[in-house]
């Protein structure tokens, strides 16, 4: 069974992007385990001189590392990604790169119309750079809108499209898993380039 990471991509206590992940979660446990990944009580990112990563960014990393596949789920704030999921990207891609050629599908939730739709575009650059190297599932949106009538007290999404296209999505992404995990042969070198990148060097 595959085991995979929900990144919340907040820091709101009250985030309907946590509730679809916790849905996802469940609903699909005899497909894969998911195992949710806060971001809240990260330092700001500072770039320290001495590279050193904070001990809680050591662990998402080694987690990040060891999952077959991440998903992440993200609000929009400004049509971008909220500045707390932008802070934990950029300290899990300095001096550690669990991201590179790592399988992510993408998800989000708002509460308007759009269903996140910029932020996921967005989000779909920052992973694409030169230090996180992500292999991000194509042609995959998920747009969950007026999220805050989405669910039932149990958790559970109303919408029986919306169920049957993340059903959907969910099993291409594990396929996509499968299909990433036979594109190795270049995983050293991704690692290598990710590691030597620079842009004071540019």
């Amino acid at each position: 069974m595959k085991h995979f990471i929900g990144l919340v991509g907040t820091n709101s206590d009250q985030s309907t992007n946590r509730q679809l992940l916790q849905f996802i979660q469940t609903y699909f446990k005899d497909q894969a385990t998911i195992e949710l990944m806060e971001i809240k009580g990260l330092p700001v990112f500072n770039k320290p001189k001495d590279r050193i990563v904070p001990d809680e960014v050591k662990v998402m990393a080694n987690k990040i590392e060891q999952a077959d596949g991440v998903i992440i789920s993200t609000p929009e704030y400004d049509h971008a990604v909220p500045a707390s999921l932008m802070n934990a990207l950029n300290w899990l891609s300095y001096g550690i790169y669990p991201f590179v050629d790592k399988p992510v599908m993408i998800t989000g939730a708002s509460y308007g119309t759009l269903g996140s739709s910029r932020a996921q575009a967005h989000l779909r650059q920052i992973l694409d750079a030169p230090e996180l190297k992500a292999r991000i599932m194509p042609s995959s949106e998920f747009l969950l809108a007026h999220s805050l009538q989405a669910f039932n007290e149990d958790n559970q999404l109303l919408d029986s499209s919306q169920v049957e296209k993340l059903t959907g999505l969910f099993a291409d992404f594990i396929t996509f898993v499968d299909l990433i995990n036979q594109l190795i042969h270049a995983h050293g070198s991704n690692k290598k380039a990710a590691e030597n990148f620079s842009w004071d060097n540019l």
